[in-house]
């Protein structure tokens, strides 16, 4: 048995709107939104009486998608929006773009910061982190060439 591809990544929010308005700048595009609850849910995550409003964003490719999770029961125990780069656990999903200068400037437009530096990899790449809203860590790469 071969495994066939990756589905999604999964990021919890607290404003499911603003992540949404934040990716949607950096060209995903929203599929759809729902919301989760039921025992079936809760028997997956092992979160029993769960209650998650949930928004599905594709890339432009439409090989990749983001899911957005907003909880609404259980209440969130954890907060890992401002853990370094090195932290153990999620550390980021990174974006390939055509242009990172102005990918840069639309997204500071909805509150994205820069974390360190634009940096030239070899003749390959421009890349960067990036903070989106609640502090998501981004990559953006723009390949040279």
């Amino acid at each position: 048995m071969a495994l066939k591809r990756m589905d999604n990544v999964g990021i919890v929010v607290d404003d499911l709107g603003g992540a949404i308005d934040f990716f949607r700048e950096l060209g995903l595009e929203l599929e759809g939104r729902a919301m989760i609850e039921g025992e079936w849910a809760g028997r997956v995550t092992g979160l029993r009486d769960q209650r998650v409003e949930i928004a599905m964003m594709r890339t432009p490719d439409g090989h990749s998608r983001l899911e957005l999770s907003r909880f609404l029961a259980p209440p969130v125990v954890a907060d890992h929006r401002n853990a370094p780069v090195n932290a153990l656990g999620y550390l980021r999903v990174m974006f390939a773009v055509d242009d990172l200068e102005e990918t840069l400037e639309r997204l500071r437009n909805r509150g994205g910061r820069l974390v360190g530096e634009v940096v030239r990899y070899q003749d390959a790449y421009l890349l960067c982190y990036i903070r989106g809203p609640e502090g998501i860590l981004i990559g953006l790469a723009q390949e040279l060439g």
